[in-house]
């Protein structure tokens, strides 16, 4: 199980101007903001016309030429900046933090809050699991459940690290992530057909970002 949430995309106006800097050739750029609720005056861009710019042909045809360049040409990626909510179990999690370069994560402490609430079936992502494995899991639940209950009483470390060494990598943990386009380009190839789902459904929300075909290298 994978989920996200605010999804926010922005640097575009910055990438734009650094990718075109080079060849000094800013007067062709053709990309303007495309506010929903007025028109933007001349050399002011209201907050809510900053989620949605409008790649123009000219920028767009740039932007895929310098990303089939190659990383060394493409570097305008780095600059355009994703912000996203993810849960996700422990076991993806594991094999993210791979991608240490150009990401930032802020997540949910297991280590100061695992007792905050009962442990639940909904709290772990088990959609595979048998009915053996589920009562499997179950009663490890219930297991941390009861050494939770002896936690709040007492305080006792000796019961709090009962709940840390049994907990599952299955358990959900939610992170707030920074990425950006470069680094889902080099995530997108290696993980569309792994194994977990998802990391393909990691790279299905990667096709939701806008203009994600300078990411993915498609149409």
């Amino acid at each position: 199980m994978i989920k996200f949430e605010n999804t926010e995309v922005m640097g575009w106006e910055a990438a734009i101007r650094g990718m075109r800097n080079p060849l000094n050739s800013w007067e062709k750029s053709d990309s303007e903001y495309k506010c929903p609720y007025l028109k933007p005056e001349v050399g002011h861009t209201p907050s809510c016309c900053r989620e949605n710019m409008c790649i123009g042909p000219n920028d767009l045809d740039l932007m895929k030429r310098l990303r089939n360049a190659g990383t060394d040409h493409r570097k305008f990626m780095r600059m355009i900046t994703v912000y996203v909510d993810i849960t996700a179990p422990l076991y993806w999690w594991k094999e993210f933090d791979t991608y240490k370069v150009g990401t930032v994560a802020n997540s949910c402490s297991t280590m100061h809050k695992i007792h905050a609430k009962e442990f639940t079936l909904e709290d772990f992502s088990c959609e595979h699991l048998n009915e053996p494995s589920l009562k499997n899991l179950r009663s490890v639940i219930k297991c941390m459940n009861d050494y939770r209950e002896e936690f709040l009483k007492d305080k006792d470390k000796h019961n709090w690290w009962q709940m840390i060494q049994l907990l599952p990598s299955s358990y959900n943990q939610r992170r707030t992530v920074m990425l950006n386009y470069e680094v889902l380009a080099n995530i997108y190839r290696p993980r569309i057909n792994h194994k977990l789902d998802e990391w393909r459904d990691f790279c299905e929300w990667i096709k939701t970002l806008p203009y994600s075909e300078i990411i993915i290298g498609e149409k």
